[in-house]
């Protein structure tokens, strides 16, 4: 739609320039309105009778650029700083950015749209061309106002250096949302239309390829179009600089943080139409294919249930272990079935450089998910030397064969490894032999040929080890088939090649959780508005994998107070195995036991149920856990050379009743006591909290008792004790932030700086007979709880602002609880979801957003239909990491070696070796100080590299220029010589951001009893009650990889 006038039109820029300057989204919205209810007419171009493309109302408004230039930044002033510099330069990254889209757009709209609407004689009939350009006009207008409102901020940018409330201002309104929307959602009938263009058209498959070369870039048509659906990410990232770079207490902060939870809300949204297009894209294709009508019309009804589908490479191997042929597959698996298909032909190549060409497919089989087993998911760990499978099943073993693990990898690599057992075997006699020798020759020793042990050995760790990485891209399910004549159950063995391991473990995490989804107590598991869920994929919300009994024996006494999560990484358990298992590490559940006792239960996490392996008891009631990381591994390094600190490693504090801190070491589960701390008063310790120096604890009189240590790799010093006063109502909840801890005291919070431990309160309830009982923090942003009433609040952690305020009793109304009020019990936030427990044992979930932005909550609730009977005492996130760098390759240091004996002792020499190697592998891989050592080594065969010597550490440095050891027996180490052989090591304390990592990420609440509520039944009706004992109910996360 154009405005008719001149006069009008430059009332409108006018208006809606007034509205980018003062950045709010009610004056930018107001002005388009208004705009809206002055056009007189609107000017339609004829289209002969055609149909009209449907423009639901928005504004065609053609942006000269005489009056309206780009966006300039003037030339940067003397004098700024650092944060200033960059900033700058960040926002000129932003204009030209958006220069550059709005180019591509513009192209596509004058190079391709025009044209062909055009054309004489016609290429492709507007009835064809309107579809494949749908909203591509409407999304070029949202940034054409966008650049002018930039412009206008970039001309007066030195003076207020503010940009996040101008993304807030153009990016949240519900126009943008629509345009982008239908766009994505049109994407891929788009791109099928211009494939079967180019199919049937001819001259349209000529005009593309003139196109493409005309071009300065060469960029084809697809690589255009595809760019508004790579648009918000780009903002993302450059507002994440832009913030990163910007200080705390400027203006822009706040605006950028709400900037970026806006653009992750937009881009989420995006992204689940965009896959939900392609999967129902995907269906359909494999539908047609499917001769058996009842699976085809089950395909065709539940679109939305396509959990993962992936070229996989299937391969056949022989007896022997060859390869007898392989060819890429289509493997699709749904909420209940998994389906092979064969891939036809991909289409002309001439059209597939032009647009990406979808395949046919032909349905091979397809199998009940629950009758599909992943066989050798967990035997991907350091394995034993020689047992291996061949395809058949047959075992052979190896001359010197000292386990009976399970090794699969291709014949080259089993022949070479059998070739080095049998070398090793042999020079074991030589060594005995050369043991005998009456004289002493150069070269001919009983050091040298242990040496040689030693390297033969390494290089049998390092041929396993690249078996075993062949294992990592290889998937082996078992699937049934057709009964024999008999009648007896015949499965059959397929096994696919996988582009990498993330893909592998990807397939085990989501065959694994498709069946926990299957179960009865997830058919449903949560219940959600009807607007919701619809386009959501399978797998979205958790899955509740257990409920189990905390402790062994019933008891009306015992009642849950705290939980925590200690991460401990299991060498012994496989990658493929981690992703089907909890996140690795123990959980410890404490509560007050019969009397005045406590007790504590310890749960092993590295299997898919939680397991007992460990009960603590103490003299007083705990009330609170807190999990102290190991310190940083720079400084781990150094002292493991220098001394052995006393209590270095992870520790576990324990807060009593009777007013004790009880620190217990978490080695496995060999928790001992290591510290006790006490509070003059004896007051009970209501909570705790840790930083890299200090240890908060909150006490019921009010007071707050601050620890110290001189050295993050010691324990507390009791002496170091300090107090801070923060009224007279009990301390009930801590948090850490940056630079300062949060405690609540009454309807207070107080903000105390961990340094100088100055305060600053804020009332964050306006009655004073409530209190703050929980809070949790994401982001720029914390959510707080209260002892009564069933409100949640949000707060800025910089400006102490109260951004949202949610009533968690709305959200119930989906169960028919009939109660007003609803008492919140715990609180979390883990994944992107806000969990919320209830005094009713209610479990609600809130979506917020992941990144650095503000938490605030961005849709409807959902509600557990797995309830607690009592309230629910906690809630508790345990997550473990796996950096995709260790799923390249195991660490060699982690098998006991046999020329130790198994000790667990660390050699010096070892140390040594990987100080003067750290050197040579800083020019190497450009890490320098960031390698370091993942497990305790047990031996120096574990390190290949330099030649390591059989004789003491004295003999170490001369024997490369002694007669026995001369520099000639160096060659037997050159095929070791390799830094990516070294041990691979956790990266440092800065690059814990870092985005290619695997999550394992489980949420686990505690409360008396389960009940299985049932779908528009009231919440009271109670089913399979256990009313006495205390319950804990894990949900399983999908693996992010």
């Amino acid at each position: 739609m154009r405005l008719s006038g001149k006069h009008n039109y430059d009332i409108k820029v006018q208006q809606l320039m007034k509205a980018a300057r003062s950045g709010t989204k009610d004056g930018l919205e107001k002005t388009k309105l208004a705009v809206m209810r002055k056009v007189s007419l609107l000017q339609r171009k004829d289209q002969s009778g055609k149909e009209e493309e449907d423009d639901a109302g928005y504004l065609d408004v053609a942006v000269s650029e005489m009056k309206h230039p780009p966006p300039q930044l003037s030339p940067m002033p003397e004098g700024l700083t650092n944060h200033q510099v960059v900033r700058r330069h960040i926002l000129s990254s932003i204009i030209q950015s958006e220069r550059s889209y709005l180019e591509s757009l513009r192209r596509i709209l004058q190079e391709y749209h025009r044209p062909l609407m055009e054309a004489d004689p016609r290429i492709l009939s507007p009835r064809k061309i309107r579809p494949i350009f749908y909203r591509v006009r409407e999304i070029t207008q949202c940034h054409s106002m966008f650049q002018i409102a930039l412009a206008s901020r970039v001309a007066e940018w030195d003076s207020s250096e503010k940009i996040g409330d101008l993304f807030v201002a153009s990016f949240s309104k519900s126009m943008v949302l629509d345009v982008y929307s239908e766009y994505v959602n049109n994407f891929t009938g788009a791109m099928a239309l211009i494939k079967k263009a180019c199919l049937s058209k001819p001259a349209f498959l000529e005009f593309l390829k003139k196109k493409q070369a005309s071009s300065v870039d060469r960029i084809t048509l697809y690589g255009l179009m595809v760019k508004p659906i790579q648009r918000f990410p780009q903002f993302i990232l450059l507002l994440q600089d832009m913030l990163k770079n910007t200080p705390k207490g400027h203006v822009d902060r706040l605006p950028l943080q709400l900037a970026l939870t806006e653009l992750e809300m937009l881009a989420e949204k995006l992204n689940e139409q965009k896959r939900v297009a392609d999967q129902i894209t995907e269906t359909q294709q494999l539908a047609r294919s499917v001769s058996d009508r009842l699976l085809s019309k089950q395909l065709n009804a539940e679109q939305g249930s396509l959990v993962l589908c992936e070229t996989l490479i299937e391969t056949v191997y022989g007896e022997r272990g060859q390869v007898l042929k392989s060819k890429e597959r289509k493997v699709f698996l749904f909420d209940d079935v998994l389906i092979c298909a064969n891939i036809n032909v991909k289409g002309p190549p001439d059209i597939s450089s032009l647009v990406p060409v979808g395949p046919k497919y032909t349905m091979k089989w397809s199998a009940p998910l629950q009758q599909v087993q992943v066989v050798e998911a967990g035997q991907e760990g350091p394995q034993g030397k020689d047992t291996f499978f061949q395809q058949s099943g047959a075992k052979r073993t190896g001359g010197a064969c000292t386990s009976g693990k399970v090794i699969l990898g291709p014949p080259r690599l089993y022949q070479e490894l059998q070739e080095l057992q049998h070398d090793l075997s042999v020079v074991e006699e030589v060594t005995l032999l050369v043991g005998t020798l009456q004289g002493t020759y150069q070269n001919l020793n009983t050091t040298v040929a242990q040496d040689w042990c030693l390297a033969l050995q390494r290089l049998i760790r390092i041929k396993e080890e690249q078996i075993q990485s062949a294992n990592k891209c290889r998937l082996r399910l078992q699937v049934p088939g057709r009964p024999d004549k008999s009648g007896r159950p015949v499965s059959f063995m397929m096994v696919f090649n996988t582009p990498n391991p993330l893909s592998k473990i990807s397939w085990v995490n989501r065959l694994h959780l498709s069946k926990i989804a299957l179960r009865e107590e997830n058919s449903p598991g949560w219940l959600y508005g009807e607007d919701e869920g619809k386009t959501k994929a399978p797998l979205w919300c958790p899955l509740l994998s257990c409920h189990m009994p905390v402790f062994a024996t019933k008891s009306p006494e015992r009642k849950l107070e705290a939980a925590l999560h200690n991460p401990v990484h299991c060498a012994l358990l496989g990658f493929s195995a981690a992703s089907t298992s909890l996140p690795q590490g123990y959980l410890w559940v404490s509560g007050r036991g019969e009397g005045s006792q406590g007790q504590i239960e310890i749960f092993s996490l590295n299997r898919p149920l939680p397991r007992a392996v460990k009960s603590l008891q103490v003299g007083s009631a705990v009330r609170c856990l807190e999990y102290v990381p190991e310190p940083p591994q720079a400084d781990e390094v150094e002292a493991a050379v220098h001394k052995a600190p006393s209590g270095s490693g992870a520790n576990i504090c324990v807060g009593l009743d009777d007013g004790r801190i009880l620190v217990y070491g978490s080695v496995d589960t060999a928790a001992q006591c290591l510290l006790t701390l006490r509070n003059p008063e004896g007051c009970p310790v209501l909570c705790l909290k840790q930083s890299a120096r200090f240890l908060f604890a909150g006490l019921r009189d009010g007071t707050m008792m601050v620890y110290g240590r001189s050295n993050s790799d010691d324990l507390w010093e009791p002496d170091s004790c300090r107090c801070v006063n923060l009224g007279s109502e009990p301390v009930r909840t801590l948090l850490v932030l940056d630079d300062s801890v949060w405690a609540s005291c009454g309807n207070s919070v107080t903000a105390v700086d961990v340094s100088s431990l100055s305060t600053q309160k804020f009332e964050v309830h306006p009655d004073p007979m409530v209190s703050v009982a929980h809070m949790a923090c994401a982001g720029g942003g914390v959510w707080m709880a209260f002892s009564e009433g069933s409100s949640i609040r949000l707060f800025h952690t910089e400006t102490l602002e109260l951004l949202q305020e949610i009533n968690i009793s709305t959200r119930s109304t989906l169960l028919n609880t009939g109660q007003k009020n609803m008492r919140v019990t715990s609180l979390l936030i883990c994944q992107g979801l806000l969990w919320v427990g209830t005094a009713q044992g209610l479990i609600i979930t809130l979506p917020v957003p992941k990144l650095e932005g503000i938490p605030k909550i961005t849709g409807k609730g959902m509600i557990s239909l797995n309830a607690h009977c009592g309230p629910v005492d906690f809630l508790v996130a345990t997550t473990s990491t796996l950096s995709p760098e260790l799923l390249k390759r195991d660490s060699v240091g982690e098998s006991p070696d046999s020329a130790c004996g198994g000790e667990d002792r660390s050699d010096t020499s070892s140390q040594e070796s990987l100080q003067q190697s750290s050197s040579y592998q800083g020019e190497g891989r450009g890490k320098g100080r960031g390698v370091l050592l993942q497990y305790k080594l047990r031996s120096t065969s574990g390190l290949p590299g330099r030649p390591l010597t059989a004789q003491g550490d004295e003999a170490s440095d001369s024997s490369l220029e002694s007669l026995e050891h001369s520099v000639e027996d160096g060659s037997i180490y050159e095929l070791s010589d390799d830094p990516e052989m070294w041990v691979r090591g956790r990266p440092c304390e800065r690059e814990g951001g870092r985005r290619d990592r695997v999550i394992s990420a489980a949420v686990i609440s505690g409360g008396k009893g389960f009940r299985r509520l049932k779908e528009g039944a009231p919440a009271g009706t109670r089913t399979n009650v256990e009313g006495l004992e205390n319950i804990l109910m894990v949900w399983q996360l999908p693996l992010t990889v």
